[in-house]
């Protein structure tokens, strides 16, 4: 028998798609009502079936729908997508979607996600532009002999800085931006790819996990749960100081493990496919860093620094990050004085070699897409929201978790998943006499940590830039993964007692 290959993860979330497509023959429709503040003239909107009406947006108004949230978390923006109402779930005529719906499903998720693809393929654009100047070469080259012999410091700032950007304003889709850069830089330091990789993933995830500051995640679904972002805030900090340290503690051990002996890297028998991919076995060592190349570095780190003071500080969103890529491609273009036919070349190789990341994005939201067309998701989370009637407050909250870890694979969207749950799960805390905080805490946790082995997340897409399999990426994570869910269930258990 021919040894069996694991599927791409193209073929994994087509796969996907065709088990969600089945699901909507199997899973009944159904939908919550739901409410929209429009700031323009400062109503509420009701949306029931195919029935809206117009109410004023008023305390009184949010009380006869049952919804505890204060009326200013509306007025003031901090609820700015519409949130489920309370026991409004009504049962609809079956949506199935069939063949047709399937084969569409990755076009109108190309369509739906194409800010985040646009911004994949200019920094793949941007890639191609560097690796022309030859700076990146270089400059890896500098730096693996200035860190020879402390190269574990890499590990440890990386995850440590990428964890504060997740854990303060959800640093996440913008990471796709580093794995080209980073991943030569732990290879010239003689780690695998995996190392880099887990890096930058893992540290994006953990901070997201546990987030503190971010408004997509613990703003948002606090505001939704109609409490203050504050309350839990100091459990939360220490969750992601622990998880955190368990997770630069498990790196290190297997970066450690793979410095001594190369071959017991995960990814061992891809090594020198992965060197080529990334130019490290081209690369000369005594390539000379010359000032100018300082210079090109020097921009292309700006983008990432102005990227991320446009996204927390000024409400940037894709277009604006995009652009900021774009205009830093074309100034390294006139400082490395590259003609113009050959950097239109070399910007479009380079984001032709990100391609296939940007059809996973797409396809992945196609997934979402099917099953909002299918009317399954509200059934779902309906059905979810009465599974823990009668448990006691350890139980109860260890299965929430659980609840929004399942939730995670059909709405890995974290404000999406917070407006929609939200309103419907909060109130639950009340019938066990605990804080809706644990909630939130519950909706971060379950959704941060099933986001480590959930391919219809970022996980498959950050696979493939690296080009690493999703079965040699599991093999890595979970030993992690049963680490971290047993830490968290433990932590969470005893905060509500």
């Amino acid at each position: 028998m021919k040894k069996f290959s694991f599927p791409s993860a193209q073929t994994i979330l087509i796969l996907i798609a065709g088990f969600v497509t089945l699901l909507t023959w199997i899973v009944p429709a159904g939908k919550y009502d739901n409410l929209a503040y429009n700031s323009t003239n400062k109503t509420f909107t009701k949306t029931s079936l195919d029935n809206s009406v117009e109410l004023p947006a008023t305390q009184a108004t949010l009380d006869s729908l049952d919804i505890k949230i204060p009326i200013k978390k509306f007025t003031n923006g901090d609820i700015y997508k519409p949130i489920g109402i309370p026991n409004t779930y009504k049962e609809l005529d079956s949506k199935p979607q069939g063949l047709a719906a399937f084969l569409k499903s990755p076009i109108k998720g190309i369509i739906a996600a194409s800010e985040v693809i646009f911004l994949v393929l200019i920094i793949g654009g941007l890639i191609g532009i560097m690796n022309l100047t030859g700076a990146f070469d270089a400059g890896i080259s500098w730096m693996a002999k200035t860190l020879k012999g402390r190269e574990y410091i890499l590990i440890i700032l990386v995850t440590s800085l990428v964890a504060a950007g997740g854990t303060t304003f959800g640093l996440s889709e913008e990471t796709m931006a580093f794995y080209p850069i980073l991943i030569p830089v732990f290879l010239a330091a003689r780690y695998d790819a995996m190392v880099g990789l887990s890096c930058i993933f893992l540290g994006s995830s953990i901070g997201s996990m546990c987030s503190t500051t971010n408004p997509f995640a613990t703003i948002i679904a606090s505001d939704s749960a109609g409490i203050n972002w504050t309350d839990g805030l100091e459990n939360r900090a220490i969750m992601l100081a622990v998880c955190l340290t368990i997770t630069i503690l498990y790196i290190l051990r297997y970066a450690k493990r793979v410095k001594a002996d190369p071959s017991r890297s995960i990814v061992f028998n891809q090594k020198d496919a992965i060197e080529t991919q990334f130019g490290l076995s081209k690369m000369n060592a005594s390539i000379k860093f010359t000032h100018r190349m300082r210079i090109i570095l020097l921009i292309f780190s700006l983008c990432f620094v102005v990227m991320i003071i446009g996204v927390s500080m000024l409400d940037w969103w894709f277009v604006e990050m995009t652009a900021t890529f774009l205009v830093g491609a074309v100034i390294i273009g006139f400082i490395a004085r590259i003609k113009e036919s050959v950097f239109i070349e070399a910007f479009a190789k380079g984001a032709g070699e990100l391609l296939s990341v940007a059809f996973i994005v797409g396809i992945a939201r196609g997934i979402t897409i099917l099953m909002e067309d299918g009317l399954i998701s509200d059934t779902i989370l309906y059905h979810a929201s009465h599974i823990t009637e009668g448990m006691s407050k350890g139980i109860f909250t260890n299965i929430m978790l659980f609840i929004y870890g399942g939730l995670s694979f059909f709405m890995p969207s974290s404000s999406g998943m917070a407006v929609l749950t939200m309103p419907i799960m909060a109130p639950l805390a009340d019938t066990v006499n605990i804080g809706r905080e644990i909630i939130v805490d519950c909706y971060q946790y379950g959704l941060g940590l099933f986001y480590l082995i959930n391919p219809t997340g970022l996980i498959l897409a950050a696979l493939a830039i690296v080009k690493i399999g999703f079965n040699k990426w599991l093999k890595f994570i979970m030993p992690l993964f049963l680490i971290l869910l047993i830490t968290t269930m433990l932590l969470l258990t005893i905060s509500v007692y």
